[in-house]
């Protein structure tokens, strides 16, 4: 294998735990962002999250608040978008400049939302595809984009190695250290 397509390939792999991380910090800033267009909008801040736990009970989007689902709900959004953002940053890891990483990661999120709600949610958690609330889940998903977008800083500041530790040389370490003087006045 040449040692260019190898560079390519340990970038590319490299981008994936920094797209992973990416995909967790945008999906935590999307729920709560969306949490509280929810709560300004005068229903439960937890309404994204028990929606999303109908995956596992039809019955927690009935739920007002935080409930026992609202956890499962809110395991299954980080483990979805976190995957995401790793499946992402390895499609897009070190083939295009920073700033149109940060604008196809926007662009990638708005176009999942559409494709998820619109499409995939419709047959597989059909009650999330119902009763979400369409803006506040754009919005989510466009600060999910953005927050994902940054993902290659993350991955150089992983890949900067650490300092090397100071270390002292033997001859400079077994010379005793001058004694004190003092001046007094």
């Amino acid at each position: 294998m040449e040692p260019a397509t190898e560079r390519q390939r340990a970038r590319a792999l490299a981008a994936f735990p920094a797209g992973l991380e990416g995909g967790m910090l945008g999906a935590l800033w999307m729920l709560a962002s969306m949490g509280v267009i929810s709560a300004w909008r005068q229903t439960s801040f937890w309404t994204p999250e028990n929606l999303m736990a109908t995956a596992f009970d039809r019955h927690a989007a009935i739920r007002g608040g935080f409930g026992l689902g609202t956890i499962s709900g809110l395991a299954l959004y980080l483990a979805l978008y976190s995957l995401l953002g790793g499946l992402f940053a390895l499609a897009v890891g070190g083939r295009l400049p920073r700033g149109r990483v940060f604008l196809a990661a926007v662009a990638g999120a708005v176009c999942w939302y559409f494709l998820s709600f619109r499409w995939l949610w419709k047959s597989l958690l059909p009650l999330v595809s119902l009763l979400h609330v369409e803006q506040s889940t754009i919005v989510g998903h466009v600060v999910y984009g953005a927050i994902l977008g940054q993902f290659p800083v993350r991955m150089m500041s992983a890949a900067t190695p650490p300092a090397a530790p100071v270390t002292v040389p033997e001859a400079v370490a077994a010379e005793p250290a001058p004694p004190e003087t003092r001046s007094e006045p």
